[in-house]
């Protein structure tokens, strides 16, 4: 760049050396004239890139701090999220459990709605009250100050431009009404559409630089449309920086043959920070009422609660044994007379529970000491009957019978023995369970090849149906063993002839075992009774096999030491259904049988040598929750005592 002079260009017809002193020789002009654009380009276009980089840099930038602000919000979001939730739960929790806490908060929220409704209401009147009262005021003063003011117009005896200026100056200032309990301010300004007079050298003025856009326009208008009536509307105004609440008054006013619109704007700030100072105290006031609504509330319910909460605690310790808990009573009030009522109560459930208690025990004695008393004398009762059974054949008919009978009811009555001694245990709380790894199988197995003489006694036939060829349970195999075996023989003896078949299948957790048969089955009333003891559904069927009475209750007690489910099912005409379902584990809770407890079966038609059952009960494969398929299982004709093994 050439620096030092400015070069101006030729004038036509002249010497360039004649009109500048330090003019440049006219070849080192041509020079520098041919690098200055050039170089300015070079310079605009590096500022052009340099701004176009940085931009791309800001952008990034920002971009980046988007991303940022972005993840904290979603962050702040995922962590704010549970731990609102808990509260809410919590909140929730806390309202289905406590009484107190329920009736404090509703009493705290219907408190709060009520102050509410009250507060509006109340705010509502003071400030309509107010407004009133200002309006009034402001239109009384407003006929008073136009009709002076038009009354100095009329009587105004002025012809130059400054005396009339003057007037209307001293005029409006004069109806400002400064000082006053409402400050007044003023919009005076020319009717639109009239005949301009020669005279006219007043058109507007307003006060505090107010301009005519302050008054509403349907206010304008309804002056404008009127004659000399007065008409009012709320509006705001701009007082410094701040704008103000007010009530803008109009009016007509006639000068110098030209109609104008008066206008006074009343200031209502004092009277809106008297209402805001009222609505404070009004909020703070129902506030504090509220919280000692709450206290009272509070303290009220939980000298009600507290009783019912101590009752309850004592209640559950009642339940758990603890029959010599007892509530504290004061006073002689509702309460007081609850807490006496509930201690009598306590003390007479006491009194029987420890009655039964000991009468219970005395019984458990007694049976146990005459089981144990007769198990000597049985012995040799049976030992006898055993000599004469087995020479009932050198006896005469008459004879050989009565051996017969003799020895039978003496099996019998050692059965019921060893019954009684077992269920004594139970209810002497000393029966253990001697819990091993054992197959299930092998035990419904065993339990069958026993059952077969009886099966073949009464022509049934026993089916077992298992999709698994071992199942390993942690159980005690005697107890099972037992249970089992009364279920199958129960099953057989009311089975009428007709199959009976035992499904076993298992879970992730259970192991379950259904015995069927198609008998004369039992109602739901006789369902739900069947495990009592020495309960029969038809006192006058005759026993021929087992027959204690005890069976089915020993193998509901042994089902509770494994912590199982033995369950019963039957309809009348149809046959019924046992099921026992044991934890795969000692110790662990059973969720779901494997088995249903309500089995669907339907019997196909066919000669008796070709008669099937299909067996339609889900049998789902262990720890996959599938059912299998279903097995269809031959059958033959009554009485050859026949067993299908998986």
């Amino acid at each position: 760049m050439v620096s030092g002079t400015k070069q101006v260009p030729e004038p036509p017809g002249g010497n360039p050396a004649d009109n500048t002193p330090h003019a440049v020789p006219p070849g080192k002009t041509e020079h520098a004239r041919s690098h200055r654009f050039p170089e300015h380009t070079d310079a605009l276009a590096a500022v052009l890139a340099t701004l176009a980089f940085r931009g791309r840099i800001w952008l990034r930038r920002g971009r980046i701090v988007a991303v940022r602000v972005a993840r904290l919000v979603r962050t702040g979001l995922i962590r704010l999220l549970p731990g609102l939730r808990y509260l809410l739960r919590a909140v929730h929790r806390r309202w289905r459990r406590s009484l107190q806490f329920r009736t404090v908060l509703t009493t705290l929220m219907l408190s709060i709605g009520s102050f509410a409704v009250v507060g509006a209401y109340l705010s509502n009147q003071i400030a309509n009250n107010l407004f009133q009262e200002r309006l009034a005021q402001a239109e009384s003063e407003t006929r008073y100050n136009v009709k002076q003011v038009q009354d100095t117009f009329d009587g105004a005896q002025v012809t130059d431009q400054s005396s009339v200026i003057t007037l209307v100056y001293d005029t409006l200032n004069a109806v400002e009404g400064r000082g006053s309990v409402i400050q007044r301010r003023y919009v005076f300004e020319a009717m639109p559409e009239q005949t301009k007079p020669r005279n006219r050298w007043v058109e507007s003025r307003a006060s505090d630089q107010l301009t005519i856009s302050v008054i509403p326009p349907d206010l304008r208008k309804a002056v404008q449309e009127s004659g000399k009536d007065q008409f009012w509307a709320s509006t705001e105004f701009p007082v410094g920086t701040e704008d103000r609440p007010g009530i803008a008054v109009g009016n007509k006013v006639t000068f110098n043959g030209t109609v104008y619109e008066l206008y006074l704007i009343y200031d209502l700030n004092t009277a809106q920070k008297t209402l805001n100072e009222i609505q404070n105290v009004l909020l703070a006031g129902g506030a504090v009422l509220v919280l000692i609504i709450g206290a009272i509330a509070w303290y009220v319910t939980r000298n009600v609660v507290s009783p019912v909460s101590h009752a309850a605690l004592v209640s559950e310790k009642l339940a758990a044994g603890q029959l010599q808990e007892r509530m504290v009573v004061k006073g002689e009030d509702e309460v007081a007379r609850l807490g006496a009522s509930f201690n009598h109560m306590a003390a007479s459930l006491q009194e029987q529970i420890t009655q039964l208690a000991t009468l219970s025990q005395m019984q458990q004695r007694f049976v146990s000491d005459v089981s144990h008393e007769l198990r000597t004398p049985l012995t040799t009762v049976r030992m006898a009957a055993e000599v004469l059974y087995d020479a009932r054949d050198d006896f005469d008919p008459i004879n050989k019978r009565s051996a017969e009978l003799l020895y039978n009811q003496v099996e019998r009555f050692q059965s019921l023995l060893a019954d009684l001694l077992e269920i004594s245990r139970f209810d002497a709380g000393v029966a253990m369970l001697d819990a091993e790894p054992t197959d299930i199988l092998q035990v419904v197995s065993n339990v069958v090849d026993d059952a077969l003489p009886v099966a073949v006694e009464y022509g049934s036939e026993i089916t077992i149906n298992c999709p698994e060829n071992s199942i390993v349970v942690e159980m005690d195999d005697r107890r099972i063993e037992r249970i089992l075996r009364n279920l199958v023989l129960n099953a057989l003896e009311h089975s009428e002839g007709k199959p009976v078949h035992i499904s076993v299948a298992a879970n992730d957790s259970a192991v379950a075992v259904a015995v069927r048969d198609y008998g004369i089955g039992m109602t739901p009333v006789e369902a739900a009774r069947v495990f009592d003891r020495f309960w029969r559904a038809d006192p006058a069927r005759a026993r021929t096999t087992g027959g204690s009475g005890l069976g089915l209750s020993i193998a509901a007690e042994d089902t509770k030491l494994h912590n199982g489910w033995l369950q019963a099912w039957g309809s009348k005409g149809t046959g019924s259904n046992f099921r026992l379902t044991l934890p795969l584990k000692r110790g662990d809770t059973i969720t779901k049988s494997p088995l249903q407890l309500e089995p669907a079966d339907v019997g196909l038609s066919g000669a008796a040598g070709q008669r099937t059952m299909l067996v339609l009960d889900p049998v789902p494969s262990t720890g996959s929750g599938v059912a299998g398929p279903p097995a269809i299982l031959p059958g033959s004709g009554p009485g050859n005592g026949t067993k299908e093994q998986p």
